[in-house]
């Protein structure tokens, strides 16, 4: 996870099986034991396991601990290394904070997170949100952070969609568009989702996500589903907006980059546009895959990674 790239081409992956693993919330099958951390925002769901050069696995805005279940059967578990695999606040079994979601205080409640289980220092790899909050790590506690791996990262585009949404319209129709619409129906989205899954409609609703969602397990749809946080949803995208993404050109850490194809979340152009803000970022573009590069192409963000 540490190398770097001076090609500032992405690197295109050779094909690989799709979405070969289903969703699996047994935390038992990974050796990872289920605890509750007091936070100054509120307590934090935890699955976690000691070892060295632990990884701290950083979920989306439609995720939980369990959407990183495909990348750990790719990875073979990832050894016997440490795995740190956090419910942010609001989302999984952690409850929402009081107030707005704010990446400051998010960023302060990993550093505790990672206090009170002991561990120093971590390679951190954040799924779409998660990836952005992984970058705001690096910035807020630097000494905390060995590397950083964006999987299907929202950055740079996003977050332009999200400051000017008429023309997100444009760069970014799929997010501007559910962002509107979950800003409408707030939590009343997930019943309207259920329903949905109910009468079989929730394969065409999520078949922007996903390049090919048909031949996703009925597993993975299911954590969509029950994973989906309207309102934090809505409350992240305020927070890109606001955010000035020239403070990741402080981060010094190695930087891998892996973009889907498909990604309607995000442009191939972030790739790009992330290097120049910080130059020793390493980038792959996956072929067949869409926003889920963790769940649809497992193996090879394991490979690119060098867990497996």
């Amino acid at each position: 996870m540490h190398a770097t790239d001076s090609d500032p081409r992405p690197r295109v992956v050779a094909p690989t099986a799709y979405a070969p693993y289903p969703v699996s919330p047994t935390p038992d099958t990974w050796r990872l034991r289920r605890s509750v951390v007091p936070t100054a925002t509120g307590p934090v769901v935890v699955h976690h396991r000691p070892g060295p050069e632990p990884l701290l696995l950083l979920h989306g805005v439609a995720g939980s601990w369990s959407t990183w279940t495909p990348l750990l059967t790719a990875a073979h578990g990832v050894g016997d290394r440490g795995l740190v695999l956090v419910d942010l606040p609001g989302w999984g079994s952690s409850p929402a904070a009081d107030g707005p979601f704010d990446l400051d205080d998010v960023a302060r409640v990993l550093t505790t997170v990672l206090d009170a289980l002991a561990v120093p220092t971590v390679d951190v790899v954040g799924h779409s949100m998660g990836a952005f909050v992984g970058m705001h790590l690096a910035v807020a506690a630097p000494d905390r952070v060995r590397s950083v791996a964006l999987v299907s990262g929202t950055t740079v585009a996003t977050a332009a969609a999200a400051r000017d949404p008429l023309r997100g319209l444009r760069s970014l129709p799929a997010f501007t568009l559910l962002r509107a619409g979950l800003a409408v129906t707030g939590e009343a989205g997930r019943p309207i989702l259920r329903a949905c899954a109910r009468v079989g409609l929730l394969p065409l609703l999520a078949a922007p996500v996903f390049t090919a969602v048909r031949r996703l397990d009925p597993s993975v749809l299911d954590a969509f589903v029950e994973e989906l946080r309207p309102t934090r949803f809505v409350d992240a995208a305020r927070a890109a907006a606001r955010y000035d993404l020239e403070r990741w050109g402080a981060v010094t850490v190695p930087v891998t980059a892996i973009a889907g194809r498909d990604d309607v979340f995000a442009r191939r152009s972030d790739l790009e546009a992330l290097r120049a803000i910080v130059p020793q970022t390493r980038t792959v573009l996956l072929d067949a895959c869409g926003h889920f590069a963790h769940v649809e192409k497992p193996d090879a963000v394991a490979r690119t990674l060098g867990l497996a």
